[in-house]
């Protein structure tokens, strides 16, 4: 799990503890093994994955609203804290014990579910994002406009600090990771054992933002 644009959520009611929870590698291949990702009552989960003021086919958190943490618990949001600017700076949410993935016996039925990593064991690490090189098939199909005039200004943005689960601290050049709900990355060649970088190789579709492209 990776989180590339983090919030952090405060779980208010989760004790003074941390605790190892187990992850499949792959979920359509149980031969994979599993991996243990901690837990703590700090995380950080995706911006997006909050909407204060969340219209009605928003299921992710809002006030009030409910979710799962993927191999986690369910958490419901009941406050905001925003900075001088009136920015959302971190989410103070409840969990429920008895929703643990796996024994889960709450009753609590949800939506969705989101991605996160514990902030005390977060790895910091840089992404980069590739895009289309160019706005349009065929940059050279006009003769009377200059190539480069079609190159896409957004064909690649750099996140400079992005929050990956600790696991990913032995991810190797060459090899392909899934990170979950955000697409498939691999470990750039440059990258060193105190700076690892990530490049997008391909995309996954996003539920939520073809809604609101509706």
């Amino acid at each position: 799990m990776a989180v590339l644009d983090p919030i952090k959520v405060v779980i208010t009611n989760y004790p003074d503890q941390e605790e190892w929870l187990d992850a499949e590698n792959n979920p359509e291949d149980l031969e994979a093994g599993t991996r243990p990702i901690p837990f703590s009552s700090t995380l950080y989960i995706e911006r997006e994955d909050f909407m204060e003021d969340a219209p009605k086919k928003y299921f992710r958190l809002t006030l009030g609203q409910k979710v799962r943490l993927k191999h986690a618990y369910i958490i419901q949001c009941d406050n905001v804290v925003k900075n001088d600017a009136g920015d959302i700076v971190e989410l103070h949410c409840t969990y429920f014990p008895e929703s643990k993935s796996g024994q889960d016996t709450s009753g609590i039925e949800v939506k969705s579910t989101i991605h996160w990593v514990s902030a005390k064991h977060a790895i910091d690490a840089q992404c980069r994002l590739y895009d289309r090189l160019f706005t349009v098939e065929d940059p050279d199909g006009n003769k009377d406009v200059d190539f480069k005039t079609y190159i896409n200004p957004e064909s690649l943005t750099i996140l400079e600090s992005i929050k990956i689960e600790p696991s990913l601290q032995n991810a190797q050049v060459g090899q392909g990771y899934q990170f979950l709900r955000k697409g498939y990355f691999c470990l750039d060649k440059d990258s060193t054992g105190d700076s690892l970088i990530f490049n997008r190789t391909v995309t996954l579709k996003d539920t939520w933002a073809k809604l609101k492209s509706q």
